[in-house]
């Protein structure tokens, strides 16, 4: 149970995306969580007032499935594939999280100062929420899709524009963290 437990090492979990990236190309298939909105806003009609969501929303369900499974997947490992460990984190990150307000990083995967429920129901965290939400909805519309789709779709097939987006992805999130985030928390 303890392998199941632990988090994978990368020469197993890698093997293992490459195997599904593999088979999805043999099939035809790309893999990319955002373009599930766009089928969702298909399937619900949106084709009728917006012609970006005119598409045959059939030949997309599989990826709706993929979704359902990372839910389902997400919860049973959190709630019956979990040990619970401490986060080990490096002393300089957990100083400079300090720092920034948090009481015990590490404690937890995610923060409760941000994703806790009282974080979420405050109006600065709720701005936060809806802001972050539209950018990045912009953001994956405007770069033809998610870090996902991109960093492991695209740079599988060898995707120049993928390349592009995933750099830019790297560089705004390292302008997020060390220049914008200090100031939202």
């Amino acid at each position: 149970m303890q392998y199941i437990l632990n988090p994978w090492p990368w020469y197993v979990s890698g093997p293992l995306i490459s195997l599904v990236m593999a088979l999805l190309l043999y099939f035809g298939k790309t893999f990319a969580m955002s373009s599930n909105l766009a089928t969702m806003c298909s399937m619900a009609g949106a084709g009728k007032f917006i012609d970006f969501f005119k598409s045959d929303w059939k030949e997309k369900k599989w990826n709706l499935i993929v979704v359902l499974g990372a839910v389902i997947g997400g919860f049973i490992a959190k709630n019956f594939l979990s040990n619970n460990a401490v986060i080990d984190l490096n002393e300089k990150t957990i100083l400079e999280l300090n720092d920034l307000g948090f009481k015990n990083p590490g404690a937890t995967i995610v923060p409760s100062e941000i994703f806790g429920f009282d974080a979420l129901t405050s109006s600065h965290g709720l701005l936060v929420l809806i802001i972050g939400g539209l950018l990045i909805g912009f953001g994956t519309r405007y770069a033809g899709g998610c870090t996902s789709g991109h960093a492991i779709t695209g740079l599988s097939s060898f995707q120049r524009p993928s390349l592009i987006a995933v750099v830019g992805f790297f560089i705004g999130g390292l302008i997020m963290t060390d220049f914008i985030l200090p100031y939202i928390l």
